[in-house]
């Protein structure tokens, strides 16, 4: 099919080239990671979901930064080769692989045991991992697994994580939402139960975000006084593996549209970051920070002081979790 004579003038491509060049351009946060000149040395960092995308670029950036870095992933090939990759860039020897699967409320329990016996000190912890995509399905433990990977499992890590992240204090938690949680719902009496099945798979990605956002304030608002901060980041639409479980024609059109109008995982990771170890962000907490690493206001839907209450305390019950952090 011929294309309409316009399309085909030499401006025209000229104009879409700048166009793309100037979405790229515009695509680089106000805040960059690489002028940061925060040394990490002494310090313990935890990234979930380190071996690929925004988790790997955060991880590798502790690690140039001198920090002992532990990637808690999912798979042992697939994490101890992005270990691998991270101490051939950096040099630094002090990376290591620990197994960790936030759909299992096992693993997470089994993970933080090894954690507490093995680590004197935890500074950042950086809850990243998530799914999206997945279709319904129950996992051994009843749990439906996309909440249970993208917001119970990381709720009860970092609840188990606590006292240790207490006696290091100063030290900082990152909780990864998404822009998409201002269409996530939150229903206390049924979080996880029967009706779960009726939602579609993109519901439950953007209310387990929805979840993040909301447990994450109503913590910072419990470790008030502490010197454990917690803070929430959007770190806007980026080119990852997230899209890895949608069929091979979403995937296309993402990568194409992604090419021109997201961000890289490296810039990605950028208000992650600037959460975890930057000057700017020392002392704060309970903050929603945006892609560019600007405080912004989370969705109305996580501004309800009962909302988060009941929010926090099914987590609990889900997770059989009993913590002395409750106010």
């Amino acid at each position: 099919m011929e294309l309409p004579s316009f399309l085909s003038h030499p401006a025209w491509f000229l104009c879409s080239v700048v166009l793309a060049l100037v979405l790229r351009l515009q695509r680089k946060g106000s805040w960059e990671a690489r002028k940061c000149r925060t040394d990490l040395t002494g310090k313990t960092t935890i990234v979930t979901g380190a071996n690929t995308g925004i988790g790997k670029q955060v991880a590798l950036d502790f690690a140039r930064r001198n920090a002992r870095v532990i990637l808690a992933c999912r798979s042992r090939e697939r994490g101890q080769k992005a270990v691998e990759e991270i101490k051939k860039e950096t040099g630094n020897k002090k990376v290591i692989l620990s197994i960790l699967d936030t759909s299992s409320m096992a693993s997470v329990r089994a993970f933080a045991e090894r954690i507490l016996s093995e680590e004197k000190r935890l500074d950042v912890l950086v809850n990243n991992a998530g799914v999206s995509g997945l279709p319904y399905a129950i996992s051994a433990e009843g749990l439906e697994i996309t909440f249970a990977t993208n917001h119970l499992g990381p709720f009860l890590l970092t609840n188990l994580l606590l006292d240790l992240l207490n006696r290091t204090a100063p030290s900082r938690i990152v909780f990864l939402s998404s822009f998409m949680q201002g269409l996530g719902n939150i229903d206390t009496s049924n979080l996880w139960g029967k009706n779960m099945e009726k939602k579609k798979m993109n519901d439950s990605y953007n209310d387990t975000k929805l979840m993040n956002t909301i447990c994450a304030k109503e913590l910072a608002k419990r470790l008030q006084g502490t010197g454990v901060t917690v803070n929430i980041v959007n770190p806007g639409i980026v080119k990852t593996e997230a899209m890895r479980n949608y069929n091979f024609l979403f995937r296309l059109i993402f990568n194409i549209v992604g090419f021109f109008f997201f961000k890289s995982a490296q810039e990605g990771a950028a208000s992650t970051i600037y959460c975890s170890i930057s000057e700017e962000a020392e002392g704060m907490t309970g903050k929603y920070i945006d892609s560019d690493c600007t405080t912004i206001l989370p969705p109305e839907k996580a501004q309800d002081p009962a909302i988060n209450q009941k929010l926090w305390e099914a987590c609990e019950s889900a997770t059989n979790l009993h913590t002395h952090w409750r106010k």
